[in-house]
């Protein structure tokens, strides 16, 4: 059997909780290969919504498999919040979830060296979200991190000696700081982690396809945040691409079936960085008030403009994406106009190819096509497209080259329409 991966093609925030969530019912395993609990990915159905950081969202679905792999960061006191609240609505996670023994931990010490960086860049800044991501990753890639299986062995003694090394930088930062109480919480998180199964999820993961199974991987972010190829260094600290399944999961990639590749119908991205084809104008702001563009986990108001195909090819190029799904349709269902973007204006010359750095002086080349003028929300089939949608699918298919295979036109579960069912 294959790993399957499903990923964020644009800045995040494509709904990628969603899409795992209809899939998983043809998958044994579902599993997070990284980010952190930065990114919300909001699911709903029977009428409730739900909001995963670091849990997999195929938790929902009885009987399947959940793993959190070896190239998530995680936070306890987070998890523990998540976790908790899930089991009260009903969904018991202990039988089906499980940790990667290689996961990092994020610190309460971390969450303070992200807010000193991020002080510390002034006019500069990122626009992360405080959690922690960044500072965690950085241990990991300079070997001073500490990982999910040591809880298990000598935990005091390398707490102590990480949190050392943070609290010597926080001074030279001069950044005060009182983390008394929130350590204590995370503490008590620590014991509550040590209640699920902590497995070594690459032999795991292996194991279950040698055996037959069939497995999903689900991204976190979007591909235009990757640390290596994303519109850097505005972009996330972990490889949110296909590759990233593998280093992620430790899966060969080989290993690496279909790719799902999620993008909006339009595009947004949160906090700070270029972004060619943003909307300042009325047309940008009804796109955030019906897309409801703000931040699952964060509240923040997302930034939204047209559909950018400079950077949505570049993404298929560079995950080898085999599937596309496109999200959020139906808010575009009143517009006389859509415009998508198929060039850069770079000092006078179009440029098609994705460059090696954008910012603010790009300028978006723009095709325009009819919009469809009608509420797609309640369609069930593909057969009901009006022709001007159709005609928007097409052209999208001809400019990336691959299929569009799940079309969403709503939030609900049951708001999924599948394509070229023939097939």
């Amino acid at each position: 059997m294959k790993v399957d991966v499903l990923l964020g093609l644009q800045w995040g925030d494509e709904g990628k909780g969603k899409v795992v969530d209809v899939l998983t019912p043809r998958y044994d395993v579902v599993t997070r290969f990284q980010g952190g609990p930065n990114a919300g990915h909001t699911l709903e159905f029977n009428g409730e919504k739900y909001v995963l950081r670091s849990i997999p969202s195929g938790i929902f679905q009885g009987g399947k498999v959940n793993i959190i792999g070896n190239g998530v960061v995680l936070d306890p006191l987070l998890f523990k919040q998540e976790a908790e609240a899930l089991a009260a609505s009903g969904h018991n996670l202990k039988e089906r979830l499980y940790i990667s023994k290689k996961a990092h931990l994020i610190l309460p010490t971390h969450r303070m060296l992200d807010a000193a960086y991020e002080a510390a860049k002034g006019a500069g800044k990122i626009g992360t979200t405080g959690k922690g991501i960044g500072p965690t990753y950085t241990d990991k890639v300079s070997r001073n991190g500490v990982r999910v299986g040591d809880v298990l062995h000598n935990f005091q003694e390398k707490y102590a000696a990480a949190k050392a090394k943070h609290d010597a930088i926080l001074r030279s930062l001069n950044y005060e700081y009182n983390i008394t109480d929130l350590e204590k919480e995370w503490f008590d998180a620590v014991e509550y982690l040590k209640s699920f199964t902590l497995i070594d999820s690459e032999h795991v993961i292996n194991n279950y396809l040698i055996e037959g199974k069939s497995v999903l991987a689900e991204g976190a972010q979007g591909t235009m945040l990757d640390i290596d190829f994303g519109s850097y260094p505005f972009v996330t600290s972990s490889n949110t691409i296909c590759a990233g399944a593998c280093t992620g999961m430790g899966v060969a990639p080989r290993n690496i079936g279909e790719v799902y590749g999620i993008f909006k119908a339009y595009c947004t991205r949160v906090g700070s960085g270029p972004f060619p084809t943003e909307l300042f104008d009325e047309t940008g702001e009804e796109l955030c008030v019906k897309g409801h563009e703000f931040g699952s986990v964060t509240g923040r108001k997302r930034r939204c403009g047209w559909i950018d195909l400079v950077a949505l090819k570049y993404a298929v190029m560079i995950n080898g994406v085999t599937k596309l799904i496109m999200m959020k349709s139906d808010v575009m269902d009143e517009f006389e106009t859509i415009k998508a973007c198929v060039a850069y204006d770079m000092n006078g010359e179009e440029v098609t190819g994705f460059p090696f750095e954008i910012d603010d002086t790009v300028k978006p080349v723009y095709v325009e096509l009819p919009g469809w003028k009608t509420d797609m929300t309640k369609m069930q089939s593909e057969d009901e497209f009006p022709e001007e949608f159709n005609a928007y699918l097409s052209f999208l298919e001809d400019e990336l080259g691959v299929p569009i295979k799940i079309v969403s036109v709503g939030p609900d579960r049951e708001q999924t329409i599948e394509r070229y069912t023939e097939d």
